[in-house]
């Protein structure tokens, strides 16, 4: 297995982009978002413009993608943990091997400060989180308009 991180520094093309949002946007499954919101949230990892930005982490095995994750930084630390999970995915062909316990571990060394992340109460991969040291502080509440 390949593994590629991406930061602000690195020139990454708009097909490279977009290859690892339709990978995230199908693999995602019923966890996942709009298109269009994977790229807001890859294009804001990757400037360099804003002082927070973040990585995007992506493995791959014979040129194929297997898994991606992206890290949004944000800024608020001291109060907030400084970086944000926003995305992680595993192609469905390689789950139940490791390889997400491989994405999160190589997380969590490339990011500086602590990290959060959101998951729904009835995605497996919470099982993975809580094995790895997450824990469900607050209820998340949301007023969306």
């Amino acid at each position: 297995m390949n593994y590629t991180f991406y930061t602000p520094k690195d020139t990454v093309s708009e097909e490279r982009k977009k290859e690892i949002a339709d990978f995230l946007f199908n693999h995602l499954d019923q966890f996942g978002d709009e298109h269009d919101a994977i790229m807001r949230c890859i294009n804001f990892a990757l400037d360099e413009e804003t002082k927070f930005g973040g990585f995007i982490l992506v493995s791959e095995e014979a040129d194929k993608i297997t898994g991606a994750v992206i890290i949004n930084k944000t800024g608020m630390a001291g109060y907030i943990p400084e970086n944000i999970l926003v995305y992680i995915a595993v192609h469905k062909d390689y789950r139940g091997k490791g390889l997400g316990k491989d994405l999160m571990l190589k997380t969590f060394d490339k990011a500086e400060g602590s990290i959060k992340l959101h998951v729904e109460p009835e995605n497996p991969a919470r099982f993975l989180y809580e094995k790895l040291g997450f824990t469900s502080k607050y209820l998340e509440m949301r007023l969306n308009r």
